[in-house]
C-alpha cells in the first residue's frame, strides 16, 4: 500500500527550544522520502521518528540559514555509513554551492554512497518521475531562498455504472486502462480525470509571487509562520510570514490541508497561531506543528 505523509522531524525557527529542534521535515511519497531543510539535530531526529538513512532519496534545502542547513552534514555522513545502496539527489539554491559543499565535506569519512546534485538556479522542474514532477519557485528572504512543490501526473477515475452500461467488467477492465480503448469505447467515455495531488513546502519568505504558486490548489501546504499578526512589521523586516499571512495564502489558493511550523522561540502560546490563521479566513483542515509529528495527505476527493 502506497504511503503519503508528512513526518515533523523540527519546527523552531533560528534557534531550538526545550520542546522544538531546528527543522526538519520528511515527506514519504509511495516508495519514496524527500527530506526537507535538515537543521542541526535531524539524524537524531530521525532515529526518534523512525525514519532510516535508508528513507531517503532527495534531500531539498530551500535556503542556506543554519536552522535549515546545519544538519546536512550527519544525515550525508549516516547516508554514507549506513551504505544506502540506490541514489540520492540533492537540490539546493545554486548560489549556495559552496555552502553545501561545506556541509558535506565538514568532516573526514569514507563515501559509500552516490550522492547527485542538482542544484536551482531559477524558477522550474527539477525532477521528473512516474509519480511526481518536482519544481522549485524563488521566494523573497535576505538570502536566496526556493520553495518546492511536488504535483502528482493527473490520471482516471473508472465510473462502473459507465462501465456497466458498456458491458465491460473483469480482466476488460485494466485492458482499457492500459490500452485507452476497448472494442471500440474510448477510455474517456467509461472515466473521468482523478486529479494529482499536490504538495508544496515553503520556508523563509515575505508574500511574493512565488509563494501563490507554490500553494495553488495544493493537497497538503507547509508553510513558515514564523510570527504572529502583530508583529508583521518584523515579519517583513527579516523576511518572514506571520500565521494570517501564511492562512491567507492557503485560503485564497484553495489550500485543503494547512501546516504551519517554523515558529519564534518568543511566543509560548502555540494555540494562538491556530486562532489567527482561523481569524483569516482559513476553512480547511489546519495543523500547528510540533516534533515528531505525522501528517497524512488528504485524501482523493
Amino acid at each position: 500500500m502506497s504511503v503519503r505523509e508528512l513526518v515533523v522531524l523540527g519546527t523552531a525557527s533560528q534557534v531550538p527550544t526545550r520542546h522544538r529542534n531546528h527543522n526538519g521535515y520528511l515527506l514519504r511519497w509511495d516508495g519514496e522520502g524527500i527530506l526537507f531543510d535538515p537543521g542541526e539535530g535531524t539524524q537524531r531526529q530521525m532515529l526518534r521518528a523512525g525514519v532510516a538513512a535508508h528513507d531517503l532519496n532527495r534531500i531539498c534545502v530551500t535556503h542556506f540559514h543554519g536552522d535549515h542547513s546545519l544538519g546536512l552534514a550527519g544525515v550525508i555522513q549516516r547516508i554514507n555509513l549506513d551504505q544506502v545502496p540506490h541514489e540520492i539527489t540533492a537540490h539546493y539554491p545554486r548560489s549556495g554551492k559552496r555552502f553545501f559543499d561545506r556541509l558535506r565535506y565538514a568532516t573526514a569519512y569514507r563515501e559509500t554512497a552516490a550522492l547527485t546534485e542538482v542544484p536551482a538556479d531559477s524558477d522550474g522542474v527539477l525532477a521528473t518521475t512516474p509519480s511526481y514532477t518536482l519544481e522549485a519557485r524563488r521566494l523573497s528572504h535576505p538570502v536566496e531562498s526556493y520553495g518546492y512543490r511536488l504535483t502528482e501526473p493527473d490520471g482516471r477515475r473508472m465510473l462502473p455504472d459507465r462501465l456497466a452500461a458498456h458491458g465491460i467488467g473483469g480482466p476488460d477492465v485494466g485492458r482499457i486502462q492500459r490500452e485507452g480503448s476497448l472494442n471500440g469505447v474510448p477510455l474517456e467515455a467509461v472515466s473521468e480525470v482523478r486529479r494529482g495531488q499536490r504538495f508544496a513546502f515553503v520556508m523563509d519568505t515575505r508574500l511574493c509571487p512565488g509563494v501563490h504558486t507554490l500553494a495553488e490548489g495544493c493537497d497538503l501546504l507547509v508553510i513558515e509562520s514564523t510570527f504572529l499578526d502583530e508583529d508583521e512589521s518584523l515579519a517583513v523586516e527579516h523576511g518572514h510570514l506571520t500565521a494570517g499571512q501564511a492562512a491567507r495564502v492557503a485560503r485564497e489558493a484553495g489550500v485543503r490541508h494547512l501546516v504551519l511550523t517554523h515558529f519564534s522561540q518568543r511566543y509560548s502560546d502555540p494555540e494562538e497561531f491556530e486562532r489567527q490563521a482561523r481569524a483569516a479566513g482559513f476553512e480547511g483542515e489546519l495543523t500547528v506543528a510540533y516534533d515528531l509529528q505525522r501528517v497524512p495527505v488528504p485524501k482523493r476527493r
